[in-house]
């Protein structure tokens, strides 16, 4: 499958986790390299979706969702899941001497 929608900038590394949601759309994460950090990207059905550069928490989590990343629609995804993509960001940016700045939602001054 083509990803479609790729920001400007991005290069995409390889794919971290791929699943079916429940309504049968193809949600896959990929690491990716900014400029200047490695961060997750989410693809639904091939489409980049804009959201946090890697998993978010639930405030409460359940056995089938502890985190979450895109926005519109956002996708919940296992603690397993989330530790997988957490672990493959860091693991990138600590091999790569990068320090990593999540200002996603944090609004500029």
């Amino acid at each position: 499958m083509s990803l479609i929608d790729v920001p400007k900038g991005v290069e995409i590394i390889s794919q971290i986790i791929e699943k079916t949601l429940h309504s049968g759309l193809l949600v896959e994460v990929y690491l990716v390299k900014n400029p200047r950090q490695y961060e997750a990207a989410l693809f639904v059905g091939g489409h980049f979706k804009p959201g946090p550069p890697v998993p978010r928490p639930l405030d409460t989590p359940t056995e089938t969702a502890a985190y979450w990343m895109g926005v519109r629609p956002k996708v919940g995804l296992t603690k397993e899941e989330g530790d997988e993509i957490l672990g493959s960001v860091n693991v990138q940016n600590m091999m790569h001497h990068c320090h990593f700045i999540d200002k996603w939602g944090v609004p500029e001054d």
